[in-house]
């Protein structure tokens, strides 16, 4: 789960707010017991879920932002586990969350007003269980188990690149080690929503420097070795936090090797990693040291890719105009982003100008329309 203050598109102002530790004002109501969406009225400082309750399945969500700050929406499992957030809901706009929670249990809902902090909480109770939906759709259990592999292979590949990026930042090779920063961040870019589903490991390996933590929790991962690198020069400790960054990424290993994922997870994953880009990459906020922000750019909308390719099967099934219309906003996105090459990467954030970033902003815009349609396709 991200704690972290991001910006907007470009045109969009951010207020910020910290609302750890907040409750819910939401009303105890089985508005969603009928398996109808569930209206959450999201303001400043109010999370009004419309139901505390609903049958296993498929749970939809229909959130209105009434107030006047940038915010979020999650369904949490235990341990803060993400069962499916919706990022970036500007004021006055509304926006769907689809989940599908076979499980029945105590669940909780979340707003975040200024996507910051823990935000306002209510408990939320899934009652009986109900059967996944792979186990039901042979073409969706097969994209679910192509895209586990697709992210198991771009594990495989982090872990040696990040060891490749630690092990320079140890003998203090500094030009060695941003020449590797934005190589290493590919991988763990690509399956971020996959690592942010795990709730703790997002904040230890991809937190900046401003964002909210829990008191005592320090500043680590690869934003404090970005820091160090290009700002204020390989400190005392920063071999000791190049060793925490790749025991963090090999935890993520570990776990992700035993994750159960939906296809709402991956539909929801493809759509969340397009939100990264619009909230940190194009406004130059996630790399704010080393600027190699269109690198991340570039493996956000891979990610967002791979998602949509695992499911495409299903979607060709259910609605044959849907996947023309992705593969055309996807070439569109990838030709806007050639014409920012620089040998095997891409020109710093610092050489964009205004209207780059404005055709960026329209090129995911113009994607994340039919992109926001999958999950809903998906669950038909």
């Amino acid at each position: 789960m991200s704690r972290r203050v991001r910006a907007g598109i470009p045109t969009a102002a951010l207020a910020v707010a910290a609302l750890a530790g907040c409750t819910s004002t939401a009303p105890a109501t089985n508005a969603g017991a009928a398996g109808g969406p569930i209206a959450v009225r999201a303001a400043d400082d109010a999370c009004e879920v419309g139901a505390t309750e609903a049958p296993a399945g498929k749970i939809t969500f229909t959130v209105n932002n009434t107030g006047s700050k940038v915010t979020e929406f999650y369904l949490l499992g235990t341990g803060d586990r993400i069962m499916g957030e919706v990022e970036n809901v500007g004021p006055g706009l509304t926006r769907q969350l689809i989940v599908e929670v076979p499980d029945g249990g105590t669940y909780t809902t979340a707003c975040k007003p200024g996507m910051v902090g823990d935000g306002i909480r209510g408990p939320f109770t899934v009652t009986g269980t109900a059967a996944r939906s792979v186990d039901e759709n042979t073409k969706l259990a097969e994209a679910t188990a192509g895209y586990h592999r697709y992210v198991t292979s771009q594990i495989e590949a982090l872990v040696p690149k990040t060891q490749e990026f630690v092990d320079a930042v140890k003998r203090q090779d500094v030009e060695g080690a941003k020449a590797l920063f934005p190589v290493s961040r590919t991988y763990w870019e690509r399956i971020e929503p996959v690592a942010e589903s795990f709730g703790d490991i997002d904040p230890k390996i991809d937190g900046r420097e401003d964002d909210e933590r829990d008191p005592g929790v320090a500043f680590t991962g690869y934003h404090r070795l970005e820091k160090d690198l290009w700002v204020d020069g390989l400190q005392p400790d920063s071999a000791a936090i190049a060793d925490r960054l790749l025991a963090d990424i090999k935890d993520l290993q570990n776990r992700v090797s035993t994750v159960e994922l939906t296809p709402v997870q991956l539909a929801n994953g493809a759509k969340e990693l397009l939100d990264e880009v619009a909230t940190g990459k194009i406004t130059g906020e996630e790399d704010r040291y080393s600027h190699t922000d269109l690198w991340d750019f570039k493996a956000n909308v891979e990610g967002s890719q791979a998602a949509v390719a695992a499911l495409r099967p299903v979607l060709d099934d259910k609605d044959p105009t849907l996947g023309p219309t992705l593969d055309e906003r996807f070439a569109a996105v990838d030709t806007l982003l050639e014409g920012y090459r620089a040998g095997d990467g891409y020109v710093l954030y610092t050489r964009l100008t205004p209207d780059d970033t404005r055709k960026m902003a329209e090129a995911v815009d113009a994607l994340g329309e039919p992109v926001s349609q999958v999950a809903g396709v998906v669950t038909s």
